[in-house]
């Protein structure tokens, strides 16, 4: 089965980490016969520094169209829990 994965890494140790979920998630299609189709869209302070703000409709409308979204904390410093 293929899946289509909106890959949202952010920014600072996102990428890094990002790359080692993705090589998991592979590792788990080669044992049990899936794919994946990975689209990278910006979130957080990349897209802040590209488009102006921190989840651009782009990334929005990626996200949508996909099955999944893979993704890390976009806060940005911003604590859910005040």
């Amino acid at each position: 089965m293929n899946y289509k994965i909106a890959v949202v890494a952010g920014d600072g140790i996102g990428p890094e980490v990002m790359e080692q979920n993705i090589a998991v998630l592979n590792a788990i299609g080669e044992k049990f016969g899936h794919t994946f189709e990975y689209t990278y869209v910006l979130g957080g302070g990349c897209a802040i520094d590209k488009y102006g703000e921190p989840l651009p409709q782009e990334t929005i409308d990626v996200c949508k169209a996909s099955d999944s979204v893979l993704s890390r904390r976009l806060a940005m410093g911003y604590s859910s829990r005040r």
